[in-house]
């Protein structure tokens, strides 16, 4: 590792930094609002954005720094178990096509800002809302945290900051002045921030990745070089393999397929969403999203490269900004420094809107104060906004990376206990609400129980996200388990509330409303107030 500063790789990161701190700020300028005192504009972007602007913004807010940093680090500890990344997000589209219409629709005919806003005026419960919303929070908060190791991972790459002697606040000085400016532009411009610089993200991520898989396998000698001293460090050390042995199947099957349920519950994702100006825009982009995937497959094969290349590392997440180090030139290097520094900018960004929306909506005006204007609804989000930005960079500088991985582990499993109340209310009113609220109990307490007694080499708790599957004594994701749970939970609940006639509140939507498009009139932009009989 190079132990003084790349001078050369940092101006170039500098650069692109600095080009799109200014795009940040212009952004508030780009499709100016009349009226910018309202989450429709601050935190959706008027939801007005077409075809290519949602599909930048859904990649800039799905494939972060996290993913491509984290993805490859898999892969070269662990081996082809690490592609696991990559089958999920080939799921999740034809299942996203199946409902993200439907929920687009719903929302802007009835002005919902969050999934939360959608179930309580779904089963008119404030309850299940507020379950749904604090989920939401608590799931993306590490992630927030993991865009920010992202940043840091690049920042230790070139030498900024000194060494482990050095003074903690010089030392993370660089990553306090990238907080400081994110948060400044979020707090300026909302989503279209993020929107505007997503172009010069993904663009930066498509140019690195293409030149790293021609460039980095030509100077290893070809990817018979590249496979060979990968399948024997597998070999010599006992650790990884690459082909995932039986034993791993259901835990690299049921993870897939898990994820796949999980990725679009995040809020930062459902916000990207509803930020489009037609369901049109939804369904197109659900056809040509899977780019991404491709473009993640080859990504993955960055982690049997650093292997080839002789990279080593004792922080795994250093793995690929170290390869990028050694094998470019060091103004490339910066390039690719760049694209994973902005990499977590972009969903940082949106992730950190996306939450506070869900607090101003579903948690402040709800129960702290239900009479809050737009105007004062945007100053609230504004505000939690840089509280969750600011709670993340704490967790980071505060507490060990694989704390903090291993957090986001835990994320993935209770946000998948939202999508019985969110999908399955997208196309039935016959749940329960006080079933799902059970369910969603059930399944979080089960997740999290289970995920506490996962050991790893370096924590005694936390230390994964597989463990035994009750009944079939293979190994599998405990998201789906708990999942799963959920939904049986949910089923039996309504049969037996149904039976004890228990109220199931008032459905504020109507089946039109779930294939309503922009130019159906009667959009209501506030959420109605639901009535005292609510929970």
């Amino acid at each position: 590792m190079n132990d003084g500063v790349n001078g050369v790789a940092l101006g170039v990161f500098v650069f692109f930094f600095l080009a799109v701190t200014v795009m940040g700020f212009l952004a508030s300028k780009w499709r100016k609002a009349e009226n910018e005192h309202s989450l429709d504009e601050w935190g959706l972007g008027g939801r007005s954005f077409g075809t290519w602007v949602t599909w930048f913004l859904l990649g800039g807010d799905l494939y972060t720094a996290y993913t491509f940093v984290a993805v490859p680090a898999a892969i070269y500890a662990a081996g082809a178990a690490g592609f696991f990344a990559v089958p999920y997000t080939i799921l999740v589209y034809p299942l996203i096509f199946t409902f993200l219409p439907r929920l687009w629709s719903v929302s802007h005919k009835h002005g919902y800002v969050t999934t939360s806003d959608f179930v309580r005026g779904r089963f008119d419960s404030r309850g299940l809302s507020l379950a749904v919303a604090v989920t939401g929070i608590l799931a993306t908060m590490p992630y927030i945290a993991l865009q920010l190791v992202g940043i840091q991972a690049v920042l230790d790459v070139m030498g900024v900051g000194g060494g482990e002697n050095t003074n903690w606040f010089v030392k993370d000085l660089p990553l306090l002045i990238a907080f400081g400016v994110l948060a400044a532009y979020t707090y300026s411009s909302g989503l279209r921030a993020p929107a505007l610089i997503a172009f010069v993200k993904d663009t930066l991520i498509y140019l690195v990745i293409a030149v790293a898989i021609i460039y980095i396998p030509i100077k290893l000698g070809g990817f018979d070089e590249i496979f060979a001293a990968a399948s024997d460090k597998f070999t010599s050390t006992g650790k990884g393999a690459l082909v995932p042995g039986e034993a791993g199947q259901w835990t690299y099957a049921t993870l897939a397929f898990g994820s796949a349920l999980a990725l679009f519950m995040y809020p930062h994702s459902i916000t990207a969403t509803l930020s489009s100006r037609s369901r049109e825009v939804i369904r197109r982009n659900t056809t040509i999203l899977p780019l991404y995937s491709l473009m993640l497959g080859l990504l993955a094969l960055l982690g049997f490269m650093a292997i080839a290349a002789g990279v080593t590392v004792k922080n795994g997440q250093l793995a690929i900004p170290q390869l990028f180090e050694d094998m470019f030139p060091a103004w490339f290097a910066g390039v690719a420094f760049a694209a994973i520094g902005i990499g977590a900018l972009v969903p940082a960004a949106i992730m950190s809107i996306a939450a506070a929306n869900l607090f101003t909506r579903n948690i402040y005006k709800d129960f702290i104060r239900r009479d809050a204007t737009p105007a004062q609804e945007t100053k609230v989000s504004k505000i939690v906004s840089l509280l969750v930005k600011v709670g993340a960079l704490v967790f980071v500088l505060t507490m060990d990376k694989t704390v903090a991985i291993n957090f986001q582990l835990l994320g993935g499993i209770w946000i998948l206990q939202t999508f019985p109340a969110l999908v399955g209310g997208l196309f039935t009113r016959w749940f329960h609400r006080w079933a799902l609220l059970s369910g969603w109990a059930v399944g979080m307490i089960y997740g999290t129980a289970a995920a506490y007694g996962v050991a790893s080499p370096t924590q005694k708790h936390f230390g994964g996200s597989a463990a035994e599957i009750p009944g079939i004594g293979e190994i599998g994701y405990i998201g789906l388990t708990a999942f799963v749970l959920n939904v049986v939970v949910t089923l039996v609940m309504t049969f037996v509330l149904k039976a004890l006639k228990a109220p199931e509140g008032v459905d504020q939507t109507s089946p039109e409303d779930y294939t309503a498009d922009a130019g159906d009139a009667g959009v209501r932009t506030e959420l109605p107030t639901v009535g005292a009989g609510s929970h």
